[in-house]
């Protein structure tokens, strides 16, 4: 697989979890991170193209980001996601998480 990244992934496990937009919520396991996107690791992957939102607990800020995401890629341990645009906030604690 070729990696066609604009950001460089980091090896991070914030606690993570997604929902499918029919409301199911997943827990899953963060293997790594970027400003835009991250593999995560799960039993129950959502189908590739499918809109998911992917819950982040971040550094610095009290409650659980919520991100616009879609599934770019999956296989049977997990699953790759784009991030959609986040608020000024979320990116900063993002890239504070990033480059610790």
């Amino acid at each position: 697989m070729s990696d066609k990244r604009k950001h460089p992934r980091v090896v991070v496990h914030p606690p993570v979890a997604f929902a499918r937009l029919t409301g199911e919520r997943f827990e899953a396991t963060c293997h790594d991170l970027s400003l835009g996107g991250a593999f995560l690791e799960t039993s129950t992957p959502a189908a590739f193209g499918e809109a998911i939102l992917v819950y982040l607990r971040l550094p610095g800020v009290e409650q659980e980001i919520e991100v616009e995401s879609i599934v770019r890629w999956t296989r049977s341990d997990g699953m790759g996601v784009q991030f959609g645009p986040m608020g000024a906030r979320d990116t900063h604690a993002l890239v504070t998480l990033l480059s610790s």
